[in-house]
């Protein structure tokens, strides 16, 4: 990934932040030759392993799990809060004309060794614990329990489990970080007005650039 060190993003735990809020990664492996990319929510566990482990499963269906031999390097990646920024919201453009559109993210690289985990109890732990985390918000979380144990049985024959053991987080908050504060700052508005506070909340916890 190309990196200027103004939008380094070196601090492990603002990454695992991105995984954690934005959980559907794009997994990229490559075999005989061909690059294949597959979509799927990831469970980050920080104290599994040197460099922490990502959980998942895909559809039985899927070649991709056996298609990937054991160990191999994979890549996944996590997209953040996102969108476009345009020249008019800089008060600077007012003034020179010499500003330009831009587009600002946060992504996260997430490198590592690919394991297939094809049993049962492994596939319902990763089911179990993607339940709990996304249902913790609803009035009534569901629960694997709530459907008939033949069904669900049923339903984790269809799909096989990941394990990635991460060796290596590379992140990236391209945040305005070397604008000036007026431009940062309309730009921030512009964003709010816009709709997309996200985007704005995260350019404003982001230091400014000083090299």
């Amino acid at each position: 990934m190309y990196l200027p060190p103004q939008f380094a993003a070196p601090h492990v735990e603002e990454l695992h932040r991105i995984v954690r809020e934005h959980p559907l990664g794009l997994l990229v492996t490559h075999s005989a030759g061909v690059l294949d990319a597959n979509h799927m929510p990831f469970l980050l566990d920080t104290d599994a392993g040197s460099g922490g482990v990502l959980t998942a499963h895909v559809a039985r269906a899927n070649p991709v799990w056996r298609e990937v031999g054991d160990g191999d390097a994979v890549l996944v990646v996590f997209r953040g809060v996102e969108g476009y920024i345009s020249p008019n919201w800089y008060p600077g453009k007012q003034e020179t004309h010499r500003r330009v559109p831009t587009w600002n993210y946060e992504v996260v690289h997430a490198h590592g060794a690919i394991h297939v985990r094809d049993d049962a109890a492994f596939v319902r732990g990763v089911v179990a614990r993607l339940t709990r985390r996304h249902e913790a918000a609803q009035p009534q979380p569901w629960k694997m329990g709530d459907a008939p144990p033949d069904y669900i049985d049923e339903q984790l024959q269809h799909i096989v489990g990941l394990e990635i053991r991460v060796s290596r987080l590379e992140g990236k908050r391209k945040l305005n970080q070397h604008h000036q504060a007026p431009d940062r700052e309309g730009a921030i508005r512009g964003l709010e007005a816009a709709g997309n506070t996200g985007l704005a909340e995260a350019m404003r916890s982001a230091p400014p650039w000083s090299a």
